[in-house]
């Protein structure tokens, strides 16, 4: 009997055995989250037509920006591509530009220039749409005069909240919208990262096109009074980059802040920069799309 039993044990081991093992199924990888990128275009002048080469690059490899922030010059190229105009509608905007379309001279007032014709260039090309009627959501950024407060303009007329955005002090008259008043933003967000972040952007492109101090003294008044809000903003400038998920810079040095003629070395010097920050820019991408989303906290 005891035999029949150690028999009967060792064929149910053995059966058992035999029997086919199960491995779980294959756990499919997550899928890529859907990112908000945006893009925070900063203040220069002249400069700023760096802007179109950066966006002309981006859209080339297939990335475009869902919501746009801008100050000064980047309020202008931000608002004409959150109007839906692609890189190459701006850049024949850019050439046909006359610098006398866009400066109204004024001997007594806050400025020399006025901003009218700068805001109605804007409403023009923006086909008289106000922000919030844009195809992408898009801020302005401005400086109240009375508080020095920083103003993100995200409706209202797009052309009057880029002529307060680019109201250089001492240079365009301060820009009056209700009770108060507004100068350029440059003075307290030099490039706009915090804006894009408050439209909503999970990853940030910034664009930073601020002069560096080149020992070089500027040889005309706007390039002075440039030179000084570039000065005075350029630590704040600094913490608010850091946030940024990634930094495109255009080497636009040789180019004044009136230099409309180096518009088109401008453009270029944007394409090359862009180019060059895209093996970078592609990485970060894939690794925030991978990244888990983040949990809201309440």
């Amino acid at each position: 009997m005891a035999q029949r039993f150690r028999f009967l044990l060792l064929l149910a081991v053995a059966l058992a055995g035999c029997a086919p093992v199960r491995t779980p199924p294959p756990v499919a990888p997550a899928a890529p989250r859907k990112l908000v990128i945006g893009l925070a275009l900063g203040g220069g002048a002249a400069k700023g037509f760096a802007h179109i080469g950066v966006i002309k690059m981006l859209q080339a490899n297939g990335i475009e920006a869902d919501v746009v922030a801008g100050t000064s010059a980047g309020s202008v190229v931000g608002a004409l591509y959150a109007s839906g105009m692609d890189a190459f509608a701006m850049q024949q905007a850019a050439i046909a530009l006359d610098e006398a379309s866009i400066r109204d001279v004024r001997l007594f007032g806050g400025g020399l220039v006025q901003g009218r014709k700068l805001q109605d260039y804007v409403d023009d090309l923006v086909h008289q749409r106000p922000i919030e009627r844009l195809q992408r959501p898009f801020a302005a950024v401005a400086t109240e005069l009375e508080s020095g407060r920083r103003t993100v303009f995200r409706q209202g007329g797009t052309g009057r909240a880029v002529r307060a955005s680019c109201s250089v002090p001492g240079v365009f008259e301060p820009v009056a919208i209700g009770a108060r008043h507004y100068v350029d933003g440059g003075v307290v967000s030099p490039v706009p990262v915090d804006a894009a972040r408050e439209l909503g952007a999970d990853f940030v492109i910034a664009v930073d096109i601020s002069a560096r101090s080149d020992g070089s003294l500027p040889d005309d008044m706007l390039g002075i009074v440039g030179r000084s809000v570039t000065i005075m903003g350029q630590h704040l400038g600094a913490q608010e980059l850091a946030r940024a998920d990634i930094v495109i810079r255009p080497d636009v040095a040789g180019i004044g802040a009136t230099d409309f003629a180096q518009k088109d070395r401008a453009i270029m010097e944007g394409e090359k920069a862009a180019l060059a920050a895209m093996p970078l820019l592609r990485a970060r991408l894939a690794g925030a799309r991978q990244a888990p989303t983040p949990v809201a906290v309440h």
